[in-house]
């Protein structure tokens, strides 16, 4: 199976769970609902992880959210989890 576009590897994971590293030290964990090609996505039942250095040492703060929408250029990174 050949891809036509880096995009076309996103369609193969729509209600897939995905892994998505942003800009600014944040990460997202949740399943793909939608795409368009500039990269936007929307994710369901998801899990954002902002790390932040506090007195030289990392702290991890989580948010969960029902449905959320990533703007695509803060979006550096899209693949499958590690813990499937």
């Amino acid at each position: 199976m050949s891809s036509d576009s880096p995009l076309d590897l996103l369609k193969l994971n729509l209600d897939e769970k995905v892994y998505v590293k942003l800009r600014g030290a944040r990460e997202l964990t949740g399943t793909l609902q939608a795409f368009d090609s500039h990269c936007n996505i929307v994710l369901s039942d998801a899990v954002e992880t902002i790390y932040e250095l506090v007195e030289n040492e990392l702290k991890s703060t989580k948010r969960e959210a029902e449905m959320i929408f990533v703007r695509g250029d803060t979006v550096t990174l899209v693949t499958t989890p590690s813990d499937q």
